[in-house]
């Protein structure tokens, strides 16, 4: 099964300092390279939206409780 591409430009300068970058790494091309870090990107901002649970704000409100800072 194969994933649809689209395309976005990059300014040439950007590229080229991408592509300097990756002569540096076991990526075996830019678009790899980028592909990469986008997606790293986007599995971080899933995560942060994922951290925090309805049962860490439990234990944050029994530990405020315990402290004395909640009735």
């Amino acid at each position: 099964m194969s994933k649809e591409s689209k395309s976005i430009s990059v300014p040439a300068d950007i590229y080229d300092k991408i592509e300097e970058r990756v002569k540096a790494t076991e990526f075996g091309s830019v678009e790899e390279y980028v592909l990469f870090i986008l997606e790293e990107v986007l599995k971080d901002e899933e995560e942060e939206e994922q951290a925090y649970t309805e049962a860490d704000e439990a234990e944050v409100r029994k530990r405020l409780k315990a402290l004395g800072y909640m009735d």
